[in-house]
């Protein structure tokens, strides 16, 4: 489970299938009310507040994502309301608002183009070379198909390593980003950044 601070009032969580499996849990079963559901929901709000300090106060907005093969994001906002409301948080003040991305591509995004750098040098010794780069917002996004010769839990696992899973959809990115490699991302980058390094050793 990694947890990052959005703004004040609003928290990101991502959970990985690993995650999920810990605790007995499919993707399938977040979209239930079930008791495990509610359970992973105050593991999740328990470690925001001693992680992030991040305090459920109030009526709470969750919005839940799924990621093809990368497991699920979870978007937790508290509601502007300053209604008192006892501290500890009841069901009835927790709106739920799944949305589920259907899209084939793995979308990660990296706070530095060194990372990208690096990505592109470990998943080019393991035959992934294509990918797109597009640069949004500060961050980078590396963008990838799901068809690869490594399984996708590998894959994923290596993007995990250096930057941190995106909800942002592609069209989004493709629209409001600066496309910096549209195509063949991972070879152009490990030619121009990591070939010659790689050789002098």
């Amino acid at each position: 489970m990694r947890l990052e601070r959005l703004n004040y009032d609003k928290i990101k969580i991502f959970l990985t299938t690993d995650d999920l499996r810990d605790r007995g849990l499919t993707k399938e079963d977040l979209w239930k009310d079930s008791l495990k559901v509610h359970q992973l929901f105050r593991d999740m709000m328990n470690e925001a507040s001693v992680e992030l300090g991040f305090e459920a106060h109030g009526p709470i907005a969750v919005e839940v994502y799924s990621l093809h093969a990368q497991g699920m994001v979870v978007i937790v906002t508290n509601s502007p309301e300053t209604d008192e409301v006892d501290d500890d948080f009841t069901d009835d003040y927790i709106e739920m608002q799944v949305k589920l991305d259907e899209s084939f591509d793995v979308i990660y995004e990296y706070d530095s183009f060194e990372d990208i750098i690096q990505l592109s040098n470990c998943l080019y010794q393991l035959n992934v070379t294509e990918g797109m780069v597009i640069f949004f917002q500060q961050r980078y996004y590396m963008l990838l198909s799901d068809d690869q010769q490594m399984e996708v839990d590998d894959l994923v696992a290596i993007l995990a390593e250096y930057g941190n899973p995106s909800t942002l959809t592609v069209h989004r990115l493709k629209e409001y980003g600066k496309t910096i490699l549209e195509e063949n991302a991972i070879e152009e980058i490990y030619q121009h950044f990591c070939k010659n390094k790689d050789e002098s050793f």
